[in-house]
């Protein structure tokens, strides 16, 4: 139970990658608050958590809105009095080609995925600041070196990188560490939504010739969020099982 006592937070934790995370930090022992911005799956979450023996309450938070990040962060501090790890996994995309897409589309992607990561990354470094100690988790994407049709998704995960390094240098007096992961192609809800063809090549680009598992992202994050890991801050990790995009 090496994150025993340890109160966390994990946005987007609704469904696929963030629901792997959250249960995985529960499993270790921390207790987690689950943030998404559908209830039905936020609360199905917390539910397998607490049927699985762990402990976690749900709070809807859209990451866009900074006075919505302001109240979840009240509520963590009202109900525990502290905040030692959050791992900002909430994101979107709305891929389209350079030449056809729209403001909007721009908008909306580096609204939740960058500018959302940003005030959550705040919110938390101002507790932090003051406890001395914090594990800050960001979720990034191999997206970031760039990905046709992804020019919005690709220049948020690089602004969340960017954000990750300026934020470790920092915080890194404090006995804070922010940290980004990259994940691969993951088996999840969005990418079985890809075409027959898409999948194969995909496939065909990964060493490891399978997509990853939501448990291999939490997994490393479990890692990061420990005691064990507070040498390690500024990385960039990626878990692709050695997909170079």
């Amino acid at each position: 139970m090496r994150l025993d006592s340890k109160i966390a937070v994990v946005t987007g934790a609704g469904r696929g990658i963030g629901r792997a995370i959250a249960r995985k930090l529960a499993k270790d022992g921390a207790t987690v608050v689950v943030c998404d911005m559908v209830a039905e799956n936020g609360e199905e979450t917390v539910r397998q958590i607490v049927d699985d023996g762990g402990d976690a309450w749900f709070q809807t938070c859209n990451i866009a809105d900074e006075s919505a990040v302001k109240d979840l962060f009240e509520a963590v501090m009202s109900r525990h009095g502290k905040l030692d790890i959050i791992v900002n996994n909430a994101g979107i995309n709305r891929d389209g080609m350079l030449h056809k897409l729209t403001h909007e589309q721009w908008d909306q992607v580096i609204s939740v995925n960058l500018t959302g990561t940003f005030h959550c990354v705040q919110a938390a470094a101002k507790i932090m600041r003051t406890q001395q100690s914090g594990r800050i988790i960001n979720i990034a994407s191999a997206s970031w070196l760039g990905n046709i049709g992804q020019a919005n998704y690709a220049a948020s995960k690089a602004g969340v990188v960017g954000l990750t390094k300026t934020a470790a240098r920092e915080l890194a007096k404090f006995n804070v560490t922010v940290n980004a992961i990259c994940p691969g192609f993951i088996d999840t809800d969005m990418t079985r939504g890809v075409p027959e063809k898409v999948w194969d090549v995909m496939i065909s680009k990964i060493p490891m010739g399978r997509a990853g598992k939501p448990e291999d992202v939490a997994n490393v994050i479990a890692f990061l969020a420990s005691d064990e890991a507070g040498y390690v801050t500024a990385e960039v990790i990626n878990v692709g099982g050695g997909m170079v995009l």
